[in-house]
């Protein structure tokens, strides 16, 4: 059941990770700035956190 649920959870993390990289793609392309640049990257980083303290928490 426990490698059931992590799996799940990887998936999640999986969709989220790839919405949040389309989403920052598709505004840097609109709006080709420095400061769009630097708001993906502290996405990216938090997001990231967010799924180590997930995977943390079923490992």
């Amino acid at each position: 059941m426990a490698k059931n649920t992590m799996n799940m959870f990887k998936g999640i993390g999986a969709g989220m990770a790839a919405g949040i990289m389309v989403g920052a793609a598709s505004a840097l392309m609109l709006k080709d700035s420095r400061k769009g640049k630097k708001t993906m990257n502290k996405a990216i980083q938090a997001f990231e956190g967010v799924l180590d303290k997930v995977q943390g928490a079923f490992a």
